[in-house]
């Protein structure tokens, strides 16, 4: 049976219609993901709107992610879980977690509003204690942006040392009793033995088709930004070049605007709403009289 949640929301645009409903049956469980691996790579996307939610569950992508690290991303969650009702959804805590305690509010502070699962890239001690509880979890294993003054921006995994670190990283999250890690910009042969070593569905962002999951943001495959994409990732789509037409678009259709204001051409007779002559003159003797 499915569980209603007491919680009106709007349909987002492009969502389908008559989802109300925030814990409809999903198309897969935490079980039902082990059970593939090794069997079938998983389309995964980090999502960023509603709109692109409900896109993603349309095409049929399988796990989708997505930010839950600040009040904006933590409400816009229960859109996301609307507009992709059937998607495993798994939501990003925030970096630099204080403590465990913290890790584990935030953690069911997700799943109450529908998230299938929780990113932590956090120590395995915190990710341990959240799976603990009973939360879904999913560590991290190589580049970590926001950790980046240690090791600047770069593949990891490249040398001996730093091989066997990962190795080391990867069994310390599999015994903390994370179900899975996003593994980012590590060697994909490198990548593809690890992931047949361990029980962790490994989610490959940047590190090759060897992983369990494909990962890709939705800004690089709709090409929405301005920077040169990532080596990794691919644009099939210039959502840039689009976004700056309607914005010049938008301009031109202000300037318009306000040149037919200027020289009398706005609003025109079919913009107009009148009244007959007979009560407007009533009305002007009406006033007069009054004064």
């Amino acid at each position: 049976m499915v569980k209603k949640i007491g919680l009106c929301l709007p349909t987002p645009k492009g969502a389908p219609k008559n989802r109300s409903m925030l814990r409809p049956i999903k198309k897969y469980t935490i079980s039902e993901l082990r059970s593939l691996k090794g069997k079938r790579r998983l389309t995964h996307l980090h999502v960023k709107s509603p709109e692109e939610a409900a896109a993603a569950e349309e095409a049929g992508i399988d796990l989708l992610s997505c930010s839950f690290d600040s009040s904006e991303s933590q409400a816009r969650l229960p859109l996301l879980v609307q507009a992709a009702p059937t998607r495993f959804i798994s939501t990003a805590t925030p970096h630099g977690l204080a403590s465990s305690e913290e890790a584990i509010r935030i953690g069911f502070k997700a799943m109450e509003l529908g998230a299938s699962s929780v990113y932590c890239s956090a120590s395995p001690l915190i990710v341990e204690a959240m799976a603990r509880e009973g939360l879904p979890v999913v560590g991290h294993l190589g580049m970590v942006p926001r950790h980046a003054t240690w090791t600047g921006y770069r593949a990891i995994g490249k040398t001996l040392e730093e091989a066997l670190r990962l190795w080391r990283e990867m069994k310390a999250l599999e015994n903390a009793g994370a179900y899975a890690a996003e593994i980012e910009l590590v060697p994909h042969q490198l990548a593809a033995h690890l992931c047949s070593q361990t029980s962790l569905l490994l989610m490959s962002l940047g590190s090759g088709d060897g992983c369990d999951t494909q990962f890709l943001f939705s800004d690089d495959v709709l090409g929405d930004y301005d920077e040169r994409i990532p080596r990794h990732a691919k644009a099939y789509r210039n959502f840039r070049a689009e976004f700056d037409r309607l914005q010049q678009e938008r301009i031109s259709a202000f300037r318009e605007f306000a040149q037919d204001v200027r020289e009398g051409n706005f609003p025109e007779d079919g913009n107009l709403v009148s009244m007959d002559d007979e009560t407007l003159q009533a009305f002007i003797e009406s006033i007069g009289t009054a004064s």
